[in-house]
């Protein structure tokens, strides 16, 4: 049976308009493990969330995490606020989930917030201008908790142009064989430039470092996706 094409009509990349309805759909077939990340995510919180404990997602887009850390949480009372920058993922999150959630259309670096348990992103940080990043790295540290955890998932690239050409045909390879043709993995490629600026390792490292986080490490790896997973 001939797998459907994900199709890209615009040449420049945008989460807005019509994108959240097949968001979901989308990014579990363009990000390895997807599901699996999500998953890695909720077991992980279990070492942060008690019943009370506060926790904030950065980049929510349509809510699909917030919606299984509700469910896994259904008997604790949890704080849950969850921010994104387009309103009709907001609209969408909301429409699906529990109800036990906050979400707003903000930009974090303008949102204040009660210091949290958990703050999570998922490949979102990769989107916020180099010039920001490290003091949005600097904000998510000073609105934790001691002992609070900082989890995120990022698109990472090498640190050599060689290691960058394997890891990209390999990453290249999966798109096509989860149904998205040559042709729109090049206009993907080409709508994102300028938009999505992944760090290295060793970048996301150092901000960590720089922000004031002295306890990081790798807690998921595969080609060029990365998850971090710091605590204060």
């Amino acid at each position: 049976m001939a797998k459907k094409n994900i199709i890209l009509k615009n040449a420049s990349w945008t989460f807005s308009g019509n994108v959240a309805k097949s968001f979901d759909s989308h990014i579990t077939k363009s990000v390895p493990f997807y599901n699996k990340i999500h998953e890695l995510g909720l077991d992980i919180s279990d070492f942060f969330l008690q019943d009370n404990s506060k926790v904030l997602d950065i980049g929510c887009s349509t809510g699909s995490f917030i919606k299984k850390l509700e469910q896994k949480n259904k008997n604790k009372k949890l704080k849950i606020i969850a921010i994104d920058t387009e309103k009709q993922m907001i609209s969408y999150a909301k429409k699906h989930s529990t109800n036990k959630a906050n979400f707003f259309c903000k930009d974090y670096l303008k949102f204040k917030v009660q210091k949290q348990n958990l703050i999570t992103s998922f490949f979102t940080i990769q989107f916020v201008h180099p010039s920001k990043r490290q003091i949005f790295f600097k904000k998510i540290y000073n609105d934790l908790l001691w002992g609070g955890g900082f989890l995120f998932f990022e698109k990472v690239r090498g640190n050599d142009a060689r290691f960058n050409e394997i890891m990209n045909i390999l990453y290249d390879e999966f798109k096509t064989k989860n149904g998205i043709s040559a042709t729109n993995i090049l206009k993907k490629t080409r709508s994102l430039k300028g938009i999505m600026e992944p760090f290295s390792s060793r970048a996301n490292y150092k901000m960590l470092k720089n922000a004031g986080f002295d306890d990081y490490m790798t807690i998921f790896k595969y080609l060029n996706f990365q998850g971090f997973l710091a605590i204060k």
